[in-house]
């Protein structure tokens, strides 16, 4: 009979054994500086092991953050990582060390919980839904179309890991925005390919890192390179950033990087539909991609509506909620699921309570397509094509015309 325990993890009992199992699972090499940085990692947060017949084959971290909606922080739960060994594949282990990471952060009030998704459909059962698309662009540096006087910037190191992450959660916020709190995250992202990753920004005259990006190069000599972060405040920050890659463009033949929110960097290339099609199956191939890589849900939906501020506009309605998680759940957690019937206020000002009334239209979704119409991923009147998603058309329309002024929410930090 298999036998399955979940523990906090304890780093000094059980970093050999998760190194062993990031190594054999291909997301870390056999390096001493990558082990130091996975000791790093697994004190940023906490973490939970999963025990097949007494020994650690699945692992995860969930960190604290913050994440902005509209003009609010609200608390944030990340899932940074969930690791199970080769051989427990298959097991209910990933799906089980996930749920009670997501009780325990539900029963303390935390709003809401995200991660990366290796695939779409596992985490879905547990009532996460995508977030909004993230456009990826692939462009020749020296075709930029921007000239501009820079001052000389500063070689960023891994030294300087305290101030890239005060940069980081100091930068101006976004709808969407998420922040990692532990100063240990920004260090892992650093450290990890560290011989080949690298930095350039500029400081301001404290000292403070104003303005900045972190490189990792495919190719050092001609690139790709894959802009891992970009921080900036203003436009004129961004666009002494782009300068500096402009400069590398005689050596460097192709820069990948995610858009920034709201800015087309289409925009500012001389010939992209050219340099497309010149450039079609190459090693330094222009192409723009996109993809929802990234899911979230709601855990606190008191607290989540409470900070919700929409327009002028006010809407009440019956909610029927279904939380597919509540099917992992049992009487050990202190939270049980968010399914139920509710009555909901939005607009400038909003409430939720238990309930039901004869005389209001009513709502039928799950926490996944309601998460998601919250967010603004995705609009209420298309939920109902792709989603389990049912409303009168009066009341959709009216949720559409509610939402639609939401901008599209972009997490800006990886996790």
């Amino acid at each position: 009979m298999i036998k399955i325990k979940i523990r906090e993890c304890n780093c000094r009992e059980d970093l050999e054994k998760i190194f062993e199992i990031w190594q054999e699972i291909g997301w870390i090499e056999d390096d001493k500086k990558e082990q130091d940085a996975l000791e790093e990692f697994i004190n940023s947060g906490r973490g939970k092991v999963a025990l097949l017949n007494d020994e650690v084959e699945g692992y995860l971290n969930s960190v604290c953050g913050k994440f902005q909606y509209l003009e609010r922080e609200l608390e944030l739960q990340v899932i940074a990582a969930l690791t199970i060994s080769r051989i427990a594949r298959k097991q209910n282990i990933a799906t089980q060390i996930t749920v009670e990471a997501l009780a325990e952060a539900a029963a303390e009030g935390v709003h809401l919980s995200a991660l990366s998704m290796f695939e779409q459909g596992f985490y879905n059962k547990l009532g996460y839904g995508n977030g909004s698309y993230q456009n990826f662009i692939s462009f020749d540096p020296a075709h930029l179309n921007i000239k501009r006087s820079i001052p000389i910037p500063e070689r960023i190191t891994l030294d300087d890991f305290k101030d890239v992450h005060k940069a980081r959660v100091q930068r101006k916020k976004q709808h969407g925005y998420c922040t990692l709190l532990p100063s240990e995250i920004t260090y892992v992202d650093m450290a990890l390919n560290s011989e080949k990753s690298f930095g350039l920004g500029f400081r301001d005259k404290k000292g403070n890192i104003t303005h900045h990006m972190w490189i990792k190069p495919e190719d050092n000599l001609h690139g790709p390179y894959y802009i891992r972060w970009m921080d900036f405040n203003n436009s004129e920050q961004f666009l002494d950033l782009m300068q500096v890659l402009k400069n590398m463009g005689d050596q460097i033949h192709l820069v990948k990087m995610k858009e920034p929110d709201g800015i087309q960097l289409q925009n500012l290339i001389k010939k992209p539909h050219k340099d497309k099609i010149l450039t079609k199956k190459g090693k330094y191939q222009v192409i723009n991609k996109v993809s929802a890589y990234w899911q979230i849900r709601i855990l606190n939906l008191e607290g989540c509506i409470k900070n919700t501020s929409l327009r002028e506009d006010h809407l009440r309605f019956n909610l029927e909620l279904v939380d597919p998680i509540e099917k992992y759940l049992d009487n050990k957690y202190l939270w049980g699921g968010l399914s139920g019937n509710y009555i909901l206020s939005l607009g400038k000002e909003s409430s939720i309570k238990k309930g039901k009334s004869s005389d209001l239209l009513t709502l039928k979704t799950d926490i996944s397509a309601f998460t998601r119409m919250w967010l603004g991923a995705v609009r209420p009147v298309s939920l109902p094509y792709t989603d389990y998603f049912i409303a009168p058309k009066p009341l959709l329309e009216k949720l559409d015309n509610l939402f639609i002024t939401l901008p599209q929410p972009y997490v800006n930090w990886d996790f």
